[in-house]
């Protein structure tokens, strides 16, 4: 019997989870444990891009477990500088004006910016994700606030990437509190429902 773990936990409960032993093949290989093979979840999908003169594109699939409350966002972002760029979904599924028009931090509970794994954070406050080298960032998150379904549902919402660290409201910063001080909004994708096919 063998432990899963994540790269990016969020929530007490899944922490816990996390140390308990599970059954053979409930991990993926990477020792990551997968829902997108649950039938009966709702999907959605959004398309990163950043804009004319921007080399940041990628996809990002989301899966919500009925079963558990989780959604699970899964994907690959290309074209970023080495290192931790803030990740958030924003208010507005809207880039007419590229992803200023997004708006602020999903927060429907008007809470202060946060990290995943706190309280009192965004509903949109998903922490940072990290590019390697060659400026590729593995997605893999695991939350049990943002939603596929119901009154605060992130379906018509955007996922935004940002230029800095999200310094998860720890920074002292002016604008530690309700952005995180994670800088130029540098990728972003409207997130759509996915086709169940």
């Amino acid at each position: 019997m063998g432990l899963c773990r994540t790269k990016t936990i969020v929530g007490k409960r899944e922490a816990e989870r996390s140390r308990q032993p599970t059954k053979p093949n409930q991990c993926r290989h990477d020792g990551r444990r997968s829902m997108a093979g649950k039938a009966g979840g709702l999907k959605g999908v959004a398309l990163i891009g950043g804009g004319a003169n921007s080399t940041v594109a990628g996809a990002l699939h989301f899966f919500q477990d009925p079963s558990t409350g989780y959604t699970e966002v899964r994907g690959k972002v290309t074209g970023l500088a080495p290192g931790r760029h803030g990740f958030h979904i924003h208010v507005f599924g809207d880039t007419t004006n590229g992803c200023n028009s997004t708006g602020p931090h999903f927060n429907p509970h008007n809470k202060p910016h946060g990290a995943p794994f706190d309280d009192e954070r965004h509903v949109g406050d998903l922490g940072n994700i990290v590019a390697n080298k060659d400026g590729v960032a593995e997605v893999f998150i695991r939350d049990l606030q943002i939603s596929l379904s119901g009154p605060h549902s992130i379906l018509g919402r955007a996922v935004v990437v940002h230029a800095d660290p999200d310094d998860l409201g720890r920074g002292g910063h002016e604008l530690s509190k309700s952005t995180g001080n994670a800088g130029a909004r540098i990728g972003c994708g409207i997130i759509g429902i996915q086709s169940s096919v």
